[in-house]
This record gives structure tokens, C-alpha cells and sequence, in this order.
């Protein structure tokens, strides 16, 4: 009988060895460039920046890659100024101020808040976005905007969704809406932006006005959507400059409760307890206990 010897697998070849180029473009980055006594922001030395463009102008640059009209930087700061705050019932501020309370750090208590701005809170200004364009689509498709808009709004009362935007649990009027309409409108007159994303806007909330005893305004979150569509930003990123401009409450909040020096606030004034609707008290049968 033959035996039979199993082949050899041949050995792998060695790995090469990474090059210079291999790793230093692990990190590649067109944002900035970081040499000894060189700071470089989307090309330009951030001496030259320092004191000649506003924080505003600067998040334009670091995200676009160049330096924004005057009117668009104009812009881009009114719609970061309106969204800054909006007091201790927003759960991301009091959620900071519960954790400035709680022995964390400023970054911690920061983060905590930031860290509850989601869909539901604080998603709002990018699902608009997403709805405008909808809206843009359709009027650049051959139908009117005021066709467009109350099309959207029976497909949106059909399955019982709420439009993202509009109407507000706290103002009749949101207070931030018509300055910065105000300013779109100028901007879009004057040939500084396209107007499509404001056409739709107010289209959409007259549609959502019809047959209403009264009127569904616009809110925060709808008025930045038209802003940052306007200025032409993907509506995901219209959700990362709406956590940036909270960011600066959420921080106000935090110091503030923190250097107040209280300690473990919670939810409720410490003479109010949660309500209950468990079982009632109980003692535990005697024969169930070791």
C-alpha cells in the first residue's frame, strides 16, 4: 500500500513592510496641517485668522474648505445664536445641570447633555432638511410649491406622522422664527442664496395652516433647517451645527449649576417623590424566606 505524504502549503509570503507614505497617510486630513511653528487650517496660517474672521466664518471654513461670503457667514451666525438655549426644561440642559451636580467634570456634565440630543430631541432641524428637499425636488420637478407642500402634508396626516419644524409645546409664536426668515428673505433677494429652501418653508406652513382654526408656525428647528439649506449643508450636518450652537447653553447651564455648589440634584425638588403605581407593600410569606 502507497502512502500517500499530504502536500506542503507553501508559506505565506512575508508582509511588506508599510512605507513612509503608509503611515503618514493613515491620518491624511485636508482640515489642517500641524508642523513645528505651523498651524495650517484648510490651507491658511492660523495667525492670518486669528482676529480677522468671526467663529462663525470659521466653522464655515473648517467645513467647507474655504472662507463663506459676508453674507453667509451672516447667515450661518444667526442661525447659531437662535439655537443656543433654550432653558432647563430642554431634558439636554437639565440633564447637564443634574450632572454638574453630581461631582463630574465640566467636560463630563457637557457631554452628558450633548449626549441626549437625538431624534427626538434635537433631530427635529435635520429630518426638516430632509422635508425641504422633498419639497425642492418636487417644485423642480414641474409642481407648485404650494401643490408640493399640501401633497406632503395628506401623505404625512395619512400615516399619522408629525411633520418636523413646525408647531411648538411651548410657544404660540416661536420668537426666533421671523428674524431669521427675515434674513433668509433678504439674502435670497439679494442674490446671496437660492430661496428654494424658503419658498418651500413657507409653503409647507401655510398647507399645514389650511382649515385651522389656528395656524401651525414654524419653530426653531424649521427656520435653521431653511438657514442651512440655504447655505447648502447636508442635513445631517445641519444636526451637528444645531449640537454645536446648544453646546454653548448646555456649558452656560453646567457652570452655572456647578458653581452653585449643589449636590445630587435629581429630577424633582427633594420634598416631591416620583409617583408610584406598583404593588402595594408586602411582606415577604414566611416560607419563601432562606
Amino acid at each position: 500500500m502507497t502512502t500517500r505524504t499530504p502536500a506542503t502549503e507553501p508559506a505565506p509570503a512575508p508582509a511588506a513592510s508599510p512605507s513612509l507614505d503608509d503611515v503618514t497617510g493613515w491620518w491624511s486630513t485636508a482640515v489642517s496641517r500641524i508642523r513645528p511653528g505651523e498651524i495650517l487650517l484648510r490651507g491658511y496660517p492660523v495667525q492670518q485668522l486669528i482676529g480677522q474672521v468671526s467663529f462663525a466664518e470659521q466653522i464655515w471654513l473648517m467645513l467647507r474648505g474655504d472662507l463663506p461670503t459676508a453674507a453667509q457667514g451672516r447667515l450661518l451666525e444667526a442661525a447659531l445664536v437662535a439655537a443656543v438655549d433654550h432653558g432647563p426644561q430642554a431634558p439636554s440642559i437639565a440633564a447637564a445641570r443634574m450632572a454638574a451636580t453630581c461631582g463630574t467634570g465640566l467636560n463630563n456634565a457637557v457631554a452628558t447633555g450633548v449626549n441626549l440630543l437625538g431624534d427626538v430631541h434635537g433631530g427635529a432641524g435635520q429630518q426638516c432638511m430632509e422635508v425641504l428637499a422633498r419639497l425642492e425636488e418636487a417644485v423642480a420637478d414641474g409642481a407648485g410649491p404650494d401643490e408640493a407642500a399640501t401633497h406632503l402634508v395628506r401623505e404625512y396626516r395619512a400615516a399619522r406622522r408629525h411633520i418636523p419644524g413646525f408647531g411648538h409645546r411651548f410657544h404660540p409664536r416661536d420668537p426666533r422664527r421671523d428674524p431669521l426668515l427675515t434674513l433668509v428673505g433678504q439674502a435670497a433677494a439679494d442674490g446671496d442664496t437660492p430661496g428654494g429652501a424658503l419658498r418651500a418653508g413657507l409653503a409647507l406652513e401655510r398647507a399645514l395652516a389650511a382649515g385651522r382654526p389656528r395656524p401651525v408656525p414654524m419653530n426653531i428647528d424649521g427656520a435653521t433647517a431653511i438657514v442651512y439649506r440655504e447655505l447648502g449643508f447636508p442635513p445631517e450636518l445641519g444636526r451637528g451645527l444645531f449640537v454645536l450652537s446648544r453646546s454653548v447653553g448646555i456649558l452656560a447651564h453646567a457652570w452655572e449649576e456647578k458653581a452653585a455648589g449643589a449636590r445630587i440634584k435629581g429630577p424633582l425638588p427633594r420634598p416631591l417623590l416620583p409617583g408610584y403605581e406598583g404593588a402595594a407593600p408586602r411582606d415577604l410569606p414566611p416560607g419563601e424566606r432562606r
